[in-house]
């Protein structure tokens, strides 16, 4: 089957640029990686030739031949770069998170509808192989009626960030609750919806840190469903990314994809061993039989695949089908991101 490359082009090749997005541009052959936005330094073409560095957004945006635009920038210039780009008659893949509040994403959405251009949000966590494991043990039964789920992102970083715009607060999408928030809540959305009510609690505990360091959110489902998602720069031992118990069994799976330390490592996607979590790290399923038996298993990992993301695009614009990471979901994660604490 004949297709048409999407023409890319990223504004910006930070660490975001050159991990995240580029290698998977590059090698994935829907897409070609035309263009990329370098205000000082010029080093993309140390590792895409061909590629074309412009000084400027504008400039990006005045290049006819390019379809789609990463929007990748610091986040608070998420909104206006992503704008500037759907008028100037580009589709958008904006990372996360997506906007700062719930007025400029219904703004946004106005804007793609008018142009008649599509808005992607970038959430390459549903694409873990710890979290696709996850996905599928869920899916199976096995473990019943979900009752408790615990989902956590956790880091040990006492010194503040070098992003500013991340420790300022004077920015609205600031500290950890916006920087890993948003794959936490993106995750459990994907999997139970929209929670019937939830409670929100951050906290401050780094030295002269002005924003939060410590984020916990409680999901209210139907059924009796809690969803408790905790994310922490100050852990010195990390503990399980999963933990979800239910009426048959539980099941525990650490934080094991390998794939954001081989893209810093220089490792491109398509390498054979891209994405295999090493031997050993399998998650721990325990059930309990009809005679009240115990049985305990390890659940073969998934191979981790943020290519999956970028498929997906090729396939909304290219054969019309809908993208599974939803408008709606992101507005959900919105409105958790900017609530009050409870």
């Amino acid at each position: 089957m004949k297709y048409t490359q999407i023409n890319t082009g990223i504004l910006s090749f930070g660490m975001s640029g050159r991990v995240f997005h580029a290698p998977f541009i590059y090698t994935n052959p829907h897409f070609n990686l035309s263009a990329v936005v370098e205000r000082s330094k010029k080093n993309a073409h140390q590792f895409y030739p061909g590629i074309i560095s412009y000084d400027t957004i504008a400039d990006l945006l005045a290049d006819e031949t390019i379809e789609l635009v990463i929007v990748n920038t610091p986040n608070y210039t998420h909104f206006q770069y992503a704008k500037e780009a759907l008028e100037a008659g580009k589709h958008v893949l904006i990372e996360k998170p997506a906007v700062d509040d719930t007025t400029q994403f219904d703004t946004l959405l106005a804007i793609s509808k008018k142009q008649g251009k599509h808005l992607f949000f970038y959430q390459n966590r549903r694409y873990d192989s710890h979290f696709l494991d996850l996905k599928k043990v869920i899916e199976s039964g096995e473990l019943g009626k979900l009752i408790e789920v615990h989902f956590r992102f956790d880091r040990y970083k006492m010194e503040l960030g070098q992003k500013y715009f991340k420790e300022d607060t004077q920015y609205i999408s600031n500290g950890i609750t916006y920087d890993l928030g948003p794959h936490l809540i993106d995750q459990a959305i994907s999997l139970f919806g929209k929670p019937v009510k939830f409670t929100k609690t951050t906290s401050i505990n780094r030295p002269d840190s002005k924003v939060a360091d410590y984020f916990h959110y409680h999901l209210y489902y139907p059924a009796g469903l809690n969803v408790y998602l905790t994310g922490s720069l100050l852990v010195a031992s990390p503990q399980p990314a999963f933990v979800l118990h239910g009426t048959k069994g539980s099941f525990i799976k650490n934080m094991t994809d390998v794939q954001e330390q081989q893209l810093l490592d220089g490792m491109l996607p398509d390498d054979p061993s891209y994405g295999l979590e090493p031997a050993g790290l399998e998650g721990k399923l325990v059930t309990i039989d009809v005679s009240n038996q115990k049985h305990e298993s390890l659940v073969t990992p998934h191979t981790g695949d943020y290519n999956q993301l970028f498929e997906a695009i090729y396939e909304s614009l290219r054969n019309n089908i809908d993208y599974p990471i939803k408008a709606d979901q992101i507005k959900w994660q919105i409105q958790l991101l900017e609530a009050e604490n409870t």
